[in-house]
């Protein structure tokens, strides 16, 4: 077995899997103001930027082959509800947003994040009804939201709320508005993990949250079967895409997806996953670098055919560079 390790031409000969910058999404943080970007503490490396800001930087990814970008906006406190109201205005944040990326980088995929956490005061993903999360009046608000997007230019709507139906409900909203083209990336298996917790200090819905759970909708981590379920109604429902989240921990439901239905299927390398790699290598405890591209190769090796990674421009960048 040895002998074609032996040499680099042959290693690259016999590799198994490669990555690339196409297999990479970059997910990006836009926030209020002009000229302006903000450090997120618990994601060493990664900021908010206003529009503008967030212009050039898409650009710059685009210049090193990232065919597209997970939108993700940082609310102001004061626009938030208990329905989430903002979420649905079609000049809200994310709206302006995509039609400032669409006309600056049409070439770029928009790909946009549709639940209510970044809006309800309360954090959650959904409607909050005497301590429940209602599942019905949520779909109709997604579907809202989806329509505003869709009307702002968004390419892809990714639901990432887990609400049951609503994957169906944005389809037939879409084609109804004549949006036939508009693709949906659902998160349909998303995990209620632990691993999310710099993202939401990223959009300023943790301290909404407090020490409330999730997991009345999004899917228990000691299940695999239940996962495969969820994707299998997402497909039917008329998704074009489909996701797991988070990533490296749950590489074995990545496998079993794409296995089982063979259909375009994407991973979330989440903030948590992207806070431990980077702080470690800060620590001098492992080599930041070789770290980050072996992490996002196993995604291939998986099964994945893209990632969505805080890494995208790093590992861009290193792959140009050969």
């Amino acid at each position: 077995m040895r002998r074609v390790r032996m040499q680099g031409w042959t290693r690259r000969l016999v590799a198994e899997n490669r990555l690339s910058a196409d297999d990479l999404i970059w997910p990006v943080f836009v926030q209020e103001g002009s000229g302006v970007s903000s450090d997120i503490a618990a994601m060493p490396g990664v900021q908010r930027h206003a529009i503008d800001r967030l212009v050039d930087a898409v650009g710059e990814a685009g210049d090193l082959g990232v065919p597209a970008i997970a939108l993700f906006p940082y609310t102001d406190p004061a626009r938030k509800d208990p329905d989430g109201t903002y979420a649905t205005d079609p000049g809200n944040l994310m709206c302006r947003t995509v039609r400032a990326l669409k006309k600056a980088h049409p070439e770029i995929g928009v790909i946009c994040d549709v639940a209510l956490d970044p809006y309800t005061s309360h954090g959650h993903d959904g409607l909050l009804r005497d301590g429940k999360i209602v599942n019905d009046a949520t779909v109709e608000v997604l579907v809202r939201q989806a329509l505003a997007l869709a009307d702002a230019g968004c390419d892809v709507i990714a639901p990432s709320d887990m609400m049951d139906g609503r994957v169906g409900a944005i389809r037939r909203a879409l084609d109804d508005r004549g949006y036939t083209d508009v693709m949906i990336m659902a998160y349909a298996a998303k995990y209620a993990s632990g691993f999310y917790g710099p993202f939401r200090d990223a959009i300023g819905s943790k301290g909404n949250l407090g020490g409330a759970s999730k997991s009345t909708y999004q899917i228990n981590p000691a299940n695999g079967d239940e996962a495969i379920r969820e994707v299998g109604l997402d497909l039917a429902e008329g998704a074009d895409m489909v996701m797991v989240k988070p990533g490296l921990p749950y590489l074995d439901i990545v496998h079993r997806v794409k296995e089982a239905f063979h259909a375009p299927t994407f991973a979330y390398q989440v903030s948590g996953e992207f806070s431990m790699i980077r702080a470690a290598a800060e620590r001098g405890w492992i080599d930041g670098e070789r770290v980050m591209m072996e992490s996002l190769l196993a995604f291939k090796r998986a099964g994945a055919d893209g990632v969505l990674t805080y890494f995208a421009v790093e590992a861009a960048q290193k792959l140009k560079a050969g």
